[in-house]
């Protein structure tokens, strides 16, 4: 199993959810932690310990970003006018590598981080590998011609377990995807409950 998929998989334990929905995920199995202890039942968590997994959950859904920068991306939010929770996620989903993954390019968030990496993506023609480059409205992201055959691309398009969202327009025939908005929390297609607004508590509380 490579790095990314095992942690991939220890994230969705550590959580004891399917946060990205995917058919392989251990939690779909069994629902309590690895391990010989994992079945004990677990102790009520604290709203620290709530507001801690809300953040680990949404940073995790989004290729397990590094503290540092999410809560860079937490600060812009917080400085944007508005609610912090919704300007978070809406900058969350303007990473190229999400947009990536949400127009169906690649199987994972972690292959599409990889996948942006390696030069296979271009925004409007020129040829883009930083993940978290940020897309605006209108901007048209697509796949490299050379690039349009890999396995992982022709295995993400074939996907029945997810659709794209409709901030995205996205044309498989020609692996090219529009970022037409940003959306709002509700727009996105989370496999599980997100509360950005326990993400902003935690900050609020914890610097």
């Amino acid at each position: 199993m490579t790095k990314r998929t095992s942690a991939k998989y220890k994230i969705d334990r550590r959580m004891g959810e399917n946060i990205w929905g995917r058919p392989k995920s251990p939690v779909n199995r069994r629902e309590y932690g690895p391990g010989q202890h994992g079945q004990r039942r677990k102790a009520k968590l604290s709203d620290f310990g709530i507001q801690l997994r809300a953040k680990q959950k949404l940073k995790g859904h989004y290729g397990d970003l590094t503290e540092k920068q999410f809560k860079r991306i937490y600060n812009e939010a917080a400085r944007v006018k508005g609610d912090t929770g919704e300007n978070l996620v809406g900058l969350l989903e303007r990473r190229l590598d999400a947009v990536v993954y949400r127009a169906k390019f690649v199987p994972t968030v972690f292959a599409a981080r990889q996948f942006v990496n390696h030069g296979h993506v271009t925004v409007n023609g020129r040829k883009v590998n930083i993940p978290s480059y940020r897309v605006k409205e209108g901007d048209v992201i697509a796949v490299r011609d050379k690039s349009r055959q890999l396995a992982c691309v022709l295995e993400a398009v074939g996907l029945a377990e997810r659709d794209v969202p409709d901030y995205i327009e996205a044309d498989h025939a020609k692996l090219t995807a529009t970022f037409v908005r940003t959306p709002k929390l509700g727009d996105v297609p989370f496999a599980v409950q997100m509360e950005p607004n326990l993400v902003v508590e935690y900050y609020a509380k914890n610097g």
